[in-house]
């Protein structure tokens, strides 16, 4: 039996060798159509659904179709390129606002997360604001921008340039108001 232990080995990669070299092959060509998977240091992510939570118990939840993160150790970060969603819960257990963009980038070194391309954030009591850039400054624990923004309550729509709040969305302010529009009630 000895004997044939090399020649089985032999056999073994004579059969498995030009397997994984076909599959490999075939994993290239696809591969080609997306650079981004092509490039190491980034990994690419589907189908996304990220939970953070505080002694158990949920606080956020971001959900997207594509992130890609960067493992570069200088500056790593993720990428939402197709879109985020992200919602907020109370002590309870209930959403209490959501958030959603065509865009997200977070830099984690920085403790910045930068959203962007139709940016609207909802809360439970009926409160929406609504921009195209919209930054979470993790260290401060604040949310800004200064791109024009509107936020609508059930009473007023205020529109202007420049927005600020705490990042649970109290204190919420327009920087440069250009105008605030009485919200009529609907019969």
């Amino acid at each position: 039996m000895e004997h044939n232990t090399p020649l089985l080995i032999r056999l073994i990669w004579a059969i498995a060798l030009p397997c994984l070299l076909v599959s490999c092959g075939e994993e290239l060509a696809t591969d080609e159509t997306d650079p981004a998977l092509l490039n190491l240091a980034v990994e690419t992510v589907r189908d996304v659904e990220i939970l953070y939570s505080d002694s158990a118990q949920v606080k956020v939840r971001i959900t997207g179709p594509t992130m890609l993160s960067n493992l570069d150790r200088t500056q790593p970060y993720q990428e939402f390129i197709d879109g985020v969603f992200v919602e907020f819960y109370d002590e309870t257990g209930l959403i209490t606002s959501t958030l959603a963009a065509n865009y997200a980038i977070r830099y984690e070194r920085k403790g910045e997360v930068i959203t962007r391309d139709s940016v609207v954030w909802s809360s439970y009591d009926f409160q929406k604001l609504e921009t195209e850039e919209l930054i979470w400054n993790e260290r401060e624990e604040n949310i800004y921008t200064d791109k024009f923004a509107i936020i609508t309550t059930p009473t007023q729509q205020i529109r202007g340039h420049g927005f600020r709040a705490k990042q649970d969305f109290s204190n919420a302010r327009i920087q440069q108001v250009e105008g605030i529009v009485a919200i009529e009630e609907q019969q």
